[in-house]
């Protein structure tokens, strides 16, 4: 889709739950946009914070010392007026009264919805992929994962450690929502017995127990069983696992530490080149698209078509990770 006139004003926001990188994406934006002339405003907290006016100009001195923050500076929130026809004209309107005429959102597939409905009334978008759960389906990354999929990998490292002093079963539950790829990659780096994903519903809790039974009968001084949070009851399964096995089971539930710390140098130097694209993208009379990375390329999509994919957990990569754990 075409923009409808030329870009003066770029505005950036960020939405949805927080990820590592979005400081990175946010500098990239300012800092591309100001070197083509380009005024920038940012827009706190969201879609709520359009919603609110809450807007403040940016200069290239706003952006630096960023780019190792974790979080993001201009905060977020969820909106639920943006979903509503009214909000949506509200948004619009309240872009156009601040000269916005390229937006730049980051955020998961829900801030994605709000841009298409944006770029729809007029008002040039651009969405980045922002969100730890690696589920937005256009792209093979998403800002702010390879960070969490670290921090979480450390962490179940630590957790590992105490569990062979223990003897222990332990249940780690990692985020993701309805996606389990932050289990799957926690689950082969860290060499867990078992992976529970919400893309594998029928996982036998019973066929757990029997293994956990086996192992130790061969002397096993551990079992680490990493549990998407789309499965989630980590701490009644881990009840239910020490009654059947009596091994001690101890459930840890990671939670939003996986949101938060200094972002790896991929979600840094990934991000920054997004948020450039965007910029540029918006400059080129583009709008309406989301950047991607695929096949070793950052690419853009139409927002509609992107909203349309679906994206599953590799069957080759679950069934590696069943064989390694074996």
């Amino acid at each position: 889709m075409a923009a409808k006139k030329e870009i003066r004003t770029i505005g950036v926001l960020t939405s949805g739950g927080d990820a590592p990188g979005m400081n990175a994406a946010i500098r990239a934006v300012v800092r591309t946009a100001l070197g083509k002339g380009l005024k920038v405003r940012g827009i706190r907290k969201g879609f709520q914070g359009l919603m609110d006016e809450d807007i403040i100009d940016l200069s290239a001195r706003d952006v630096s010392d960023t780019i190792q923050r974790g979080g993001t500076i201009l905060q977020t929130a969820r909106c639920e007026e943006m979903r509503t026809e009214e909000g949506q004209q509200k948004a619009a309107a309240i872009c156009k009264k601040y000269g916005i005429d390229g937006l730049v959102v980051i955020g998961g597939d829900g801030s994605f919805a709000g841009a298409l409905k944006l770029a729809e009334l007029g008002i040039n978008t651009i969405g980045l992929p922002g969100t730890i759960d690696l589920d937005i389906a256009c792209t093979e990354y998403t800002i702010g994962f390879d960070t969490a999929v670290n921090t979480a990998m450390e962490a179940i490292d630590k957790i590992r450690d105490t569990s062979t002093s223990h003897e222990r079963c332990s249940i780690v539950e990692v985020m993701g929502r309805d996606a389990g790829y932050l289990a799957l990659w926690c689950g082969i780096a860290n060499g867990a017995e078992r992976i529970l994903l919400p893309e594998e519903h029928d996982y036998n809790e019973k066929a757990i127990i029997e293994d956990i039974q086996a192992c130790r009968k061969r002397g096993k001084k551990n079992y680490i069983i990493i549990n998407a949070e789309g499965i989630g009851d980590s701490i009644n399964m881990a009840k239910r696992i020490e009654e059947a096995t009596g091994m001690e089971t101890r459930a840890t539930i990671l939670g939003h530490m996986q949101r938060g710390g200094s972002p790896t140098c991929k979600d840094r130097v990934y991000a920054s080149i997004m948020g450039a694209m965007a910029v540029d993208l918006l400059s080129e009379g583009k709008t309406n698209r989301v950047v991607g990375y695929r096949h070793g390329e950052y690419v853009d999509f139409d927002i509609k078509e992107a909203l349309g994919m679906n994206k599953g957990i590799p069957d080759y990569q679950y069934e590696i990770a069943r064989e390694l754990a074996l």
